[in-house]
This record gives structure tokens, C-alpha cells and sequence, in this order.
């Protein structure tokens, strides 16, 4: 497993620049051409000469879209979070949405589930998720509480992954979000392991932040608190080996934490955490009651992480810089080259590739290693990689701070609502979403779009409709003949004179969870028309929400509805 080094990068400052030693030095490749001086982000205003100001402005960006209620800001909005010209963020964004990170709907500009990549790489690198999620999701069912996994980032936490339990009083935690290290379960834990200089930066931190501020995730904290008494919490987890929340981060909520520990280093990999609330325990009869069977599952992951075969690493994505320098001669000054060419190194990281040379991500991503080293550089000053003493790099659990947990949540139907409303605007009819019933005899309508036609099918989300009548849920209950043609077309059959196609949407393991139709009045198209000109843009739109489900599900739960 790599080892968490988020609380190590202050002893290798400067080594982002240090190139490969097998390796001739490049010279520096020149900035890209800016628009006129303008007021910078902070994180520029003291960065290294050679960090990328386009990559540091896109990922400020990214934050204040992160940060934002949804996920999404209008254009002036940005303007105002950033400090930036509108013109830079009319740049910034417009590259953004080229690369399917952002959708922008008139002067809106709103995070899409394909910024999850990134996040998705440091997730696949670290491993943890994919080995232990498992056993979270089994204690959670076990225990009928909310489970969770968390790393650590510098003085605060981010979670990794969340098993939440479906009720009304339930937690609003996203995977990737940020917590003061004081005020959780697992934050003592952590900060058994931390250097004097980590303890010199909490300190500080908790001057200038008397109300944490900085963590949105959570709510202001109250005065009062002193720093001994985390000091205290951390004295008693190092030796009791497990650590408790008692209504730290509001009235009602209590967790209890044991650590999981790499078995090659016996450093904390990461930590567990049962979640309740005071009306079902409190903190005494958490740990009394529960402490036993979490520790038994804390075992189980240990045995996991030792017993893990060796990661075998798929192949990274090939042409990046290609289609960057296609993308730039094709939109002229709209598209900031450095700030995609940045981001795509975050994409060299992955499974079996969680720690790289300069070379390595030079070669992952078809950049220049000029182009490679200044990326690193920058990404090292944003927090985002760590340089290690073997001259590699890692990524830290910073890099969830680019989207991810707004986007953590989202749901099959705001995937498809963006290319239902394209294709419906495309071919100037009325298309939906739907999935299966529990019962297996309806469907049920989760989205759609309308087009701007006196006559048009006009189905509500929520209405539910035999599966049997119609496309949707003939594609969705698999009938052999229409499995081997891949679509369903039901003519006048639940209503004379509709007429309507469909086909179906599989999730990343390759099942079908949702279909996706067209529906029209029988007299604007034949029956045969449809197949020629309304199947191919459908199964074009299935091909897109597919994709972004491949990413948004690869290490979260999209819920169907």
C-alpha cells in the first residue's frame, strides 16, 4: 500500500524540480500567452517561477465550483470567487468544458461527472477503496449504522468512502469532503503520527481560523474549545488505540474510530468509523457496545491489505497531448492549452501507477517533460502531489478538493439530464429516462426533455407505466429478440398515434439499470424512419450517459433514481 505522505511534503520542498537523473534537463518550456496583467489567486501570488498560472487559476476554479451550493456558479459569480477577469474565466471555462469537466448553460457553469477522473485516480492509486469498501459496506449492514473510511490531509481528514444508512436523520458527508482533524473521530488517531512541525501548523491554523471557515463541510466551530483538549484526545487514542466523537462537529452526532494499519509499514493507512446519533447511542455505549465488532472488521481489512495481491496497472490513456494541441488549433485562444495539459497529468496516477518519475508521467501522457515538470511543480505548490526521497511523485487526498464531493452524490438522472435536453433539442422530439420497477411490471419515468412542439409526448418524471406497452420497458425487461438487436420499438401500442424507440443504459460492469427513448407522433416519422435517423442519435446519447456513469460509478454508488 502507498504510504500516506499528505503530512511529509515540507521535507522535500524544491524537489518537483529536480529532474530524473537519467534524464538530460530540458529547458523550461515557455508560459503560454495571457491575457493582459490582472489581479492572481493567492495560491500564485507566492508560487515557484516556474509553476503554470493558467493550472493554478483552472484549479481555483475548480474549488470555487466545488465549494459552491450544487456544485455550480454563474459566470459573474466565478468572477467574483476567483478575483480573477472575466475574460480569463471565460477562457478557463470554455477549456473546462472542452474537456467535459463543466457543462456551461447560458452564463451557468456547472461540475460534470467526468471531473470525477481525477479524483478517481488518486482513489485508484491509493487502493484502499477498493480493497476495504467492501468490508465497510458489510459492517454497516451488520451494525445498521453508517460506516466510514478516512485518510488524512495535513491537520484535517477526507473521507474515501461512505456507507450511509437510508433514514430520514441520516448524514449529509460526501466522499472527498473536508474535516478539521479536531473535531472528529479520526482525527486523533491520525495525529498520534504527526511531526512537531505538523502540531506548529494545527496551532496556527487554529489561530487564524478560530471558526473554521476553511471547511465548509461543516458547521462554524463554537469558542470555547481549547487546543490541550485535542492534545489530550490524541494522548488517549495512542494509548487506548481507538478514539471517539462526542458531538464535536454539531449537537446529536457521535462516531467512534479504530485505525487500520498498513501491515508493511504499521503506519495508519487509513481509519474506520461507525456513525450514529445520540437518540440511537451515546458515545459511552458506542464504544461499549460496538467497539468490539469494529475492531473485529478493522482485522479483517488489516488481513486484506497484507493478503493483497500486487496492483496490476491498465494501460494510461493514450494521445492527451494530441488531442489538447487539436483542441487548441481548432478553438484558437478559447482553449488554454497549459491549464488541459495540466490537468491531464493528474491522469497518469492510477492503480499500480501510484507513484511516478518525471519520466514516467512524461511518457503516461505524451507531454513534453518540460511541460510535465512544470505541472508537478505546480501541483506540488497546490498541495495536490508529493514528491517522495526516490524521486517519484504521489498524489494527496487534496486532489478530492476538485469536484468530488458534490459530484459524489450525484444520480443517474442528473447524469442523463444534460444530453436527454441535447438530444431532444437535436432531433425535436420529447426523450426520457426510466428504469424497472421493484415489481418488475412497471416502469418508471426518472427524466426527461421536452421540445418546443404544439403535439408531443408529455410524461411527468414519477409516472410509472406497464413495462410491457412500452419501449422503455421492453428494452429494460430484456426480451431475447430485442437483447440481440439492441433496441426496442413499440408503435401505437400504449396510445394511438405514439410512437416511440428506445434503448437501454448499462452501468460499468456491463448491466442494464435505465433506458433511454425517443417519443413522437406516429405521423412525423414511419416507423422505418426512426430506425435510420432517430436509433443512431439515441444510442449516441446512451453511449454518453454511459460514459459519465463509467466514471461517476467507479468508486461510488450512483443511486437509479
Amino acid at each position: 500500500m502507498p504510504a500516506n505522505t499528505t503530512n511529509d511534503t515540507a521535507a522535500h520542498d524544491g524537489a518537483a524540480a529536480t529532474p530524473d537523473a537519467d534524464v538530460p534537463t530540458e529547458a523550461t518550456a515557455p508560459a503560454e500567452a495571457e491575457a493582459p496583467a490582472e489581479a492572481v489567486t493567492p495560491a500564485e501570488a507566492v508560487a515557484p517561477a516556474e509553476a503554470v498560472a493558467p493550472l493554478l487559476r483552472g484549479i481555483a476554479v475548480l474549488r470555487r465550483l466545488t465549494e459552491a451550493d450544487g456544485g455550480a456558479l454563474s459566470l459573474s459569480g466565478l468572477e467574483r470567487a476567483t478575483g480573477l477577469a472575466r475574460s480569463t474565466v471565460d477562457r478557463l471555462t470554455a477549456t473546462l468544458a472542452r474537456m467535459g469537466y463543466v457543462r456551461l448553460d447560458g452564463r451557468d457553469v456547472t461540475l460534470a461527472p467526468r471531473l470525477m477522473e481525477l479524483g478517481n485516480a488518486y482513489l485508484a492509486a491509493l487502493r484502499l477503496p477498493a480493497l476495504l469498501s467492501s468490508r465497510a459496506d458489510a459492517l454497516a449492514d451488520e451494525l445498521d449504522e453508517s460506516v466510514s473510511l478516512a485518510v488524512a490531509d495535513r491537520d484535517g481528514i477526507r473521507f474515501i468512502h461512505q456507507a450511509t444508512r437510508r433514514r430520514a436523520m441520516s448524514l449529509s458527508f460526501r466522499i472527498g469532503d473536508l474535516l478539521p482533524a479536531e473535531r472528529t473521530a479520526p482525527g486523533p488517531l491520525f495525529a498520534t503520527e504527526w511531526t512537531r512541525s505538523d502540531w506548529h501548523r494545527w496551532h496556527e491554523r487554529r489561530a487564524t481560523d478560530p471558526k473554521d471557515r476553511a471547511f465548509p463541510a461543516v458547521p462554524p466551530r463554537e469558542p470555547g474549545t481549547p487546543d490541550e483538549d485535542f492534545e489530550h484526545r490524541t494522548a488517549s487514542a495512542a494509548a487506548d488505540g481507538w478514539a471517539l466523537d462526542d458531538q464535536l462537529i454539531e449537537p446529536g452526532l457521535v462516531a467512534l474510530s479504530v485505525p487500520v494499519r498498513d501491515p508493511r509499514t504499521g503506519r495508519v493507512a487509513c481509519v474506520a468509523s461507525v456513525v450514529s446519533h445520540t437518540s440511537r447511542h451515546t458515545a459511552p455505549d458506542l464504544r461499549a457496545s460496538l467497539l468490539p465488532r469494529l475492531r473485529a472488521a478493522v482485522a479483517t481489512m488489516e488481513d486484506d491489505l497484507r493478503t493483497a495481491p500486487p496492483p496490476h496497472p491498465g494501460p494510461p490513456r493514450a494521445g492527451l497531448a494530441t488531442w489538447t494541441g487539436a483542441s487548441k488549433q481548432e478553438l484558437g485562444r478559447e482553449f488554454v492549452e497549459s491549464l488541459a495539459r495540466g490537468l491531464t497529468v493528474l491522469t497518469a496516477f492510477g492503480e499500480g501507477r501510484s507513484a511516478l518519475t518525471l519520466t514516467e508521467v512524461a511518457k503516461a501522457t505524451g507531454l513534453a517533460r518540460a511541460t510535465a515538470r512544470r505541472a508537478l511543480i505546480t501541483y506540488e505548490h497546490a498541495g495536490l502531489v508529493t514528491p517522495t526521497p526516490d524521486r517519484t511523485f504521489t498524489l494527496t487526498p487534496r486532489v478530492l478538493s476538485l469536484g468530488f464531493p458534490p459530484l459524489s452524490r450525484t444520480s443517474l438522472p442528473e447524469i442523463a439530464q444534460p444530453h436527454l435536453t441535447a438530444l431532444a433539442n437535436h432531433v425535436h422530439e420529447s426523450t426520457s429516462l426510466a428504469v424497472l420497477s421493484d415489481s418488475g411490471e412497471e416502469i418508471q419515468y426518472t427524466a426527461r426533455a421536452s421540445t418546443a412542439r404544439v403535439l408531443s409526448a408529455r410524461v411527468t418524471v414519477g409516472t410509472r407505466l406497464p413495462a410491457h406497452a412500452t419501449a422503455l420497458g421492453r428494452v429494460l425487461l430484456a426480451l431475447p429478440e430485442i437483447r440481440a438487436q439492441g433496441y426496442a420499438l413499440v408503435d401505437e401500442e400504449l396510445e394511438a398515434g405514439l410512437r416511440s424507440v428506445a434503448v437501454p443504459v448499462h452501468d460499468r460492469t456491463g448491466r442494464v439499470v435505465a433506458a433511454v427513448s425517443v417519443a413522437m407522433h406516429a405521423a412525423r416519422r414511419t416507423t422505418a424512419a426512426c430506425e435510420a435517423e432517430i436509433l443512431p442519435e439515441l444510442s449516441r446519447t446512451a453511449g454518453h450517459i454511459e460514459a459519465d456513469l463509467r466514471v461517476a460509478g467507479r468508486f461510488v454508488t450512483v443511486p437509479p433514481t
